[in-house]
């Protein structure tokens, strides 16, 4: 799913993503550190990170795979939701949610049709209805407003565009084209009955609307750009405090006015959700390592490459002192630094850094076989048959680059650019392991004559950061995950204007309309080597460099069950987590 990765220790980071691990054999495996104690309710589960917030709290500017899997598996409802399962296949299979089944598809794909539950209501007691889902569904066209969400609803929904290739609705705040967004967009008489009209065919939209960006919004409650600050929940918990920075802490607590009658979905076992900010990495990792008091209910993600070592026999086994509760599992994302195109305009420059960079210390530095395989474009080799190898590190560049990377044949292409080798500034989100990833690409460009300054950001504002334009600078730090198991998810939105998360600024007409093409091909196989040859094209035309095919490490506390990487958002399955009760 086109979920983002914050290549972070955050409580959350890709567009849902919805990944068939299968084709790797990398589908996880069910473990539980309770020692197979029966789940049930009460007590703590707490949620440990180095990010001083979470990046957007916002349904519709969720954009980041562990966000949309711990909100939506607490506050928010979506008309579907991807089952919760370790298996490959069923855990990107999708059931029902806030709908009454997995939708209807009428006029060849390009109408969809839900019905809302029974008996959901928000925190107040009120109804979700038709109409809240469509105001939720609205609010993703105010793109001045609400940023940094996907875009599927702008690109799907059956509304003209105008001249400049923005969308004729404006979005609920300006109230422009609302009448364009209400034929689109329709409530049946007693409201409950959504019906989606499509631009084109999109036989899988019913995996579209698991983002949270199809969630109910109550018009009322809207707040606009500030609404993430008091979002009103639709699920079992509410938040009751969140105080951002080092220290502060969000805390979820029961929402009394969810009804389990009409949730079949999450099991809501914790009375309480705690996320502690701000901690240091090397602090978590000590702490779940020990797993005594608090921390025996706790969970993080991420283990730093020096601990690996402690917790694990290989790449793909814990240490018997560990097992139950260490997962080492395939994820569903690629790592890749984008180049802003418009601010590195030069293909041989480009050329030049993804030459230079020394794939294989960043690698180590990351872990070495913990922290999964060389990449060579955005497509991952699980996604079956929309993989093919793209020849970048092989052919595309001028000739085989070595891993390490080859700073003689980046000299060689800066005197080809017609241009001085050129100051750059590398985004990413700061932690121990980072600034070590950072200090690698600086000297590695460095032997290249590329000077690169390194700019850390705090995690919890990293996206923010560098999906302003005006903020992000020439290359940035990024992973990225599909929304569901099709490229449709992949380089439409990292490529495209129309994209979600294009950080590389990249608008290419040509490829823009193949793009369009591929999208609504009918032939599967065709339609796989279309994104093939477009995974290939921007990767020739060094659009982002990828430097993994990631694999992740985790490790719970003694007392919290189940424990697996959730392979739709590469991510703990927290509506269906439990803290045993001693």
């Amino acid at each position: 799913m086109g979920k983002a990765n914050k290549s972070l220790r955050l409580a959350a980071v890709g567009a849902v993503a919805a990944l068939a691990l299968a084709a790797c054999g990398g589908g996880s495996s069910s473990t539980d550190a309770s020692g197979g104690a029966e789940p049930t309710k009460g007590g703590t589960l707490y949620y440990l990170t180095n990010a001083e917030q979470f990046d957007q709290i916002d349904p519709q500017r969720i954009y980041t795979g562990e966000d949309l899997a711990f909100f939506n598996g607490t506050i928010y409802r979506t008309l579907t939701a991807y089952k919760f399962s370790p298996d490959a296949a069923e855990g990107t299979s999708i059931v029902a949610d806030l709908a009454t089944d997995t939708g209807t598809a009428t006029n060849g794909g390009k109408t969809w049709e839900f019905t809302i539950r029974d008996g959901a209501t928000f925190q107040d007691g009120s109804p979700v209805t038709c109409a809240d889902v469509a105001y939720g569904t609205s609010r993703t066209f105010a793109t001045d407003v609400i940023t940094g969400g996907p875009t599927y609803a702008i690109s799907m929904l059956d509304i003209p565009t105008l001249e400049d290739g923005s969308s004729a609705y404006k979005g609920p705040y300006t109230g422009e084209g609302q009448e364009l967004f209400d034929k689109a967009v329709t409530c049946s008489a007693d409201g409950k009955t959504i019906t989606f009209n499509l631009s084109r065919p999109v036989p899988d939209f019913n995996y579209t609307v698991t983002l949270t960006a199809f969630a109910p919004v109550p018009k009322a409650s809207d707040t606009g750009e500030k609404y993430g600050d008091a979002p009103v929940s639709s699920g079992p918990y509410k938040i009751e405090s969140n105080k951002n920075g080092k220290g502060g802490k969000m805390v979820l607590v029961r929402n009394d006015k969810w009804d389990p009658a009409s949730d079949d979905y999450r099991k809501a076992y914790p009375d309480t959700w705690e996320v502690d900010y701000g901690l240091d990495v090397k602090v978590i990792d000590q702490r779940l390592i020990t797993s005594s008091g608090n921390d025996a209910t706790a969970l993080a993600n991420g283990v730093e490459p020096e601990q690996l070592g402690v917790i694990y026999k290989s790449a793909t086994e814990a240490n018997p002192e560990f097992a139950g509760r260490a997962i080492s599992e395939l994820d569903p994302y690629v790592r890749y630094l984008a180049i802003n195109v418009q601010k590195v305009p030069n293909l041989k420059i480009r050329q030049a850094i993804a030459v230079a960079l020394d794939r294989d210390a960043l690698r180590k530095n990351a872990g070495g076989d913990f922290a999964g395989d060389y990449a060579d474009g955005v497509i991952k080799p699980n996604m079956g048959v929309d993989y093919a190898p793209s020849g970048m590190w092989d052919s595309l560049l001028g000739g085989k680059i070595p891993d390490a990377g080859d700073p003689e044949l980046a000299k060689k292409l800066i005197a080809e650019s017609g241009e001085a080798a050129p100051t750059i500034t590398f985004d990413y989100p700061q932690s121990p392991t980072a600034d070590k990833a950072a200090a690698i690409v600086v000297d590695s460009l460095g032997k290249a004559g590329i000077t690169a300054k390194p700019n850390p950001i705090e995690p919890g504002q990293y996206y923010g950061v560098v999906f302003d334009p005006e903020q992000a600078h020439e290359l940035i730090n990024a992973g990225w995950g599909p929304d569901w198991p099709n490229a449709s998810t992949i380089i439409p939105e990292l490529f495209t204007p129309t994209g979600g998360f294009n950080l590389s600024q990249y608008d290419n007409a040509e490829f823009n309309a193949a793009v369009e093409a591929a999208k609504i091909e009918p032939d599967r196989a065709k339609q796989a080597k279309m994104w093939q040859d477009l995974n290939t094209l921007a990767m020739k035309d060094v659009v982002v460099v990828p430097t993994r095919f990631g694999r992740e490490q985790r490790i719970v506390g003694k007392q919290i069950g189940p424990v697996y990487l959730w392979p739709a958002y590469g991510s703990w399955p927290y509506g269906d987590m439990y803290a045993v009760q001693q």
